[in-house]
């Protein structure tokens, strides 16, 4: 069964509809490449994707392993290439708050969030930097 409907909307926009749930979001082209930036460019989504799969794979992992794991976030930055214009690098800064994680906690949600299948699923030419602040 097909995951999307991706349709193109004119002017540089797309509309994805996720069919299971009927949930969508647009598109539109970033201002440094001739759209509006009215919305997550293609490339955002790629980029944010690794941030919303990392937070859900430590979720899981959390779960599995009895650990208390109830506000966190990341702070992704995309930084483009030229020739060919690709996602160059992700930089991905995670703040997750201690609920008195010990070292083998800690390595655990790290370690979780390194194996998520997006970064996983990435070119190896993409450089992917993930900090983590536990506060």
């Amino acid at each position: 069964m097909a995951t999307a409907l991706v349709e193109y909307s004119g002017n540089l926009r797309t509309h994805s509809t996720h069919l299971k749930s009927g949930v969508s979001i647009i598109t539109d082209a970033p201002v440094d490449n001739h759209g509006k930036g009215e919305a997550f460019s293609p490339t955002d989504l790629l980029s944010s994707s690794l941030g919303s799969c990392m937070l859900t794979i430590m979720g899981i992992s959390a779960n599995n392993h009895g650990i208390a794991f109830n506000k966190a976030s990341i702070e992704v930055t995309k930084i483009m290439g030229e020739n060919p214009r690709r996602v160059s690098e992700i930089i991905c800064k995670v703040k997750v708050k201690n609920e008195n994680y010990g070292e083998k906690e800690i390595r655990i949600l790290k370690g979780a969030a390194l194996a998520c299948p997006v970064a996983k699923s990435l070119h190896p030419d993409i450089k992917q930097e993930v900090t983590f602040e536990f506060h």
